[in-house]
C-alpha cells in the first residue's frame, strides 16, 4: 500500500540524524540499540509473539505499515513495533481493546501452537527462517537485462518502493526463489501461509531515472524486486 512507511524520495522530512552508538553495542558505531528500558520489552514481545506461528514476518511489517500516518510519524521506531502488534493480537482474538486498555489480561490465555522460551532465543536468532525455495521453472530475467517496475499501487502490502514504480532499471543480481512477500502477507488468518514463491531479482535504477535532472551525479539505487513486479523493456506498458 501507499502508506506513509514509503517515504523514499519524499520532500519535506529533512536529513537523516545519526546518533552515536551505546559504549557497550558491538559491531561498527551507529544508533543506540535502545533508548529505554520498554524498547527492549517491546522488541522482546515482538520476537515471542512472532514465534508464536500465529503470523509471519510478511504480516508483521504489514500491520506496521498500515498505521495511521500520524501514529507512524510520532510513536517513533519501537512505538511502531507495539501498535502494529497490537492489531496482530487483536486480528486474532489473542487480546481484546478492554484489556489492551487495563494494560493486563482480563481472560484466560488463550493456547498457542509454540512458545519461545528465554534459554532459546539465542539460538533461534542465529537460526533464522530461509524464504529460499527450490525453482519449479527458470527465471525469466538474467543479470544485464533491462526491466521496467509495474506501476501498480495494491491497498495490502507490496515489497515494491513507489519511487521506483514504471521506471527502466538493470537486473545485477539473481538472487534464486523466494518466499513472495505481497502474497505472504496477504494469508487469511487461522489459514496455511501462502508462500507463492517467485524468482527475486536485485534491479539497480539511475538516479536520473528515478528523480530526473537534479538526481546527484551518479546516483544508482538498487531494488530486491519479485518477477511479477518487472516487466522486460519489450513489453507492453503495464
Amino acid at each position: 500500500m501507499n502508506g506513509i512507511h514509503d517515504m523514499g524520495g519524499m520532500h519535506g522530512f529533512g536529513p537523516v540524524q545519526t546518533e552515536e552508538r551505546e559504549p557497550d553495542a558491538p559491531g561498527e558505531p551507529g544508533v543506540p540499540l535502545f533508548h529505554a528500558p520498554w524498547e527492549r520489552r517491546a522488541l522482546g514481545l515482538t520476537l515471542a509473539m512472532g514465534a508464536t506461528g500465529q503470523w509471519n514476518i510478511d504480516q508483521s511489517r504489514s500491520a506496521r505499515e498500515s498505521l495511521p500516518a500520524a501514529t507512524y510519524l510520532t510513536a517513533g521506531y519501537y512505538g511502531i513495533w507495539i501498535r502494529g502488534l497490537e492489531r496482530l493480537l487483536l486480528a486474532r482474538g489473542l487480546v481484546d481493546d478492554e484489556e489492551l486498555a487495563a494494560g493486563h489480561a482480563l481472560r484466560p490465555a488463550l493456547p498457542v501452537a509454540r512458545v519461545l522460551k528465554a534459554d532459546a532465543v539465542a539460538a533461534a536468532l542465529a537460526r533464522g527462517a530461509s524464504t529460499e525455495r527450490a525453482p519449479t521453472q527458470p527465471a525469466r530475467f538474467a543479470i544485464g537485462d533491462r526491466v521496467r517496475a509495474i506501476n501498480e499501487h495494491p491497498t495490502g502490502h507490496t515489497r515494491l518502493p513507489r519511487y521506483v514504480r514504471g521506471h527502466l532499471g538493470t537486473v545485477q543480481l539473481v538472487h534464486g526463489v523466494h518466499v513472495f512477500a505481497d502474497r505472504h502477507a496477504a494469508s487469511p488468518a487461522g489459514m496455511p501461509f501462502d508462500e507463492a514463491p517467485q524468482w527475486l531479482y536485485a534491479v539497480a535504477f539511475d538516479g536520473g531515472e528515478l528523480w530526473g535532472a537534479g538526481a546527484e551525479p551518479g546516483l544508482s539505487v538498487s531494488v530486491d524486486a519479485w518477477e511479477s513486479s518487472l516487466g522486460a523493456m519489450t513489453d507492453a506498458p503495464r
